[in-house]
């Protein structure tokens, strides 16, 4: 629900540019994002938990849910609480103004008792305002080891999606769709290649791909596996 509160952002965290639904290869989640797209337009889960293992896309998939707000006219914020959790729970406060917030790694801040009560508090102003509340985690709701138990049967409030790891047939076709995002081609070798020296990690392959982008650029030259070598020492 769009409020006339008069209200600014109190915290902005940059959205990789990237991180959009149509540069997430969605085999096997094909059902989540449908329904992380229709929440962005408000038309899904007013609460929406995510969780899966590391690099599996999380941050890509809130940080696409917000890219996605913006030009349906909904204000969005993403915050990251591994990079934020220093700044106390206080941060959440006037975050139920706004249509959207997506909070990532939300297993780091568990068990520290003042932060579980400002998500306890925040889950409940958010509600009071008709707003949406996205969340993501590396374990279901019931394995994070919450301690507060309001704040443990908040979490599962809404509904709940583990995110699909992909397979390496399928991560090869992930790193070949966004390589030609960038408007660079791979071919199966390299893509390949990468795969199995670089890291698996999909978030670390993406920032591979930033690196491995702005160095063809700048000398020039497609990317061959002998060039990944020159660039990355891989």
């Amino acid at each position: 629900m769009t409020t006339d509160h008069p209200f600014q952002i109190p915290l902005s965290v940059g959205l990789r540019d990237d991180a959009r639904f149509e540069n997430f290869y969605a085999q096997g989640n094909e059902l989540l994002c449908a329904s992380l797209k229709a929440t962005a337009h408000s038309e899904g889960e007013q609460f929406i938990y995510i969780w899966g293992n590391e690099g599996v896309g999380c941050t890509h998939l809130l940080q696409a849910v917000c890219h996605e707000a913006d030009p349906a006219g909904r204000t969005a914020a993403y915050l990251p609480l591994d990079e934020l959790k220093h700044l106390g729970g206080g941060i959440l406060e006037g975050m139920e103004f706004l249509d959207l917030v997506c909070l990532d790694s939300v297993d780091v801040v568990v068990g520290d008792t003042q932060w579980e009560e400002a998500l306890f508090h925040f889950f409940n102003r958010i509600r009071e305002q008709g707003n949406t509340l996205i969340i993501a985690a590396g374990a279901a709701p019931r394995y994070l080891g919450v301690k507060l138990p309001d704040l443990a049967s908040r979490l599962s409030w809404g509904i709940v999606f583990q995110v699909q790891a992909l397979d390496d047939d399928t991560k090869i076709k992930a790193i070949q769709m966004r390589a030609t995002a960038r408007g660079l081609e791979f071919s199966d070798d390299v893509a390949r290649y990468l795969l199995h020296h670089a890291s698996r990690n999909m978030n670390d392959l993406a920032l591979l791909l930033d690196t491995l982008d702005q160095a063809s650029l700048s000398a020039k030259r497609k990317v061959t596996i002998p060039f990944i070598k020159e660039v990355t020492g891989l």
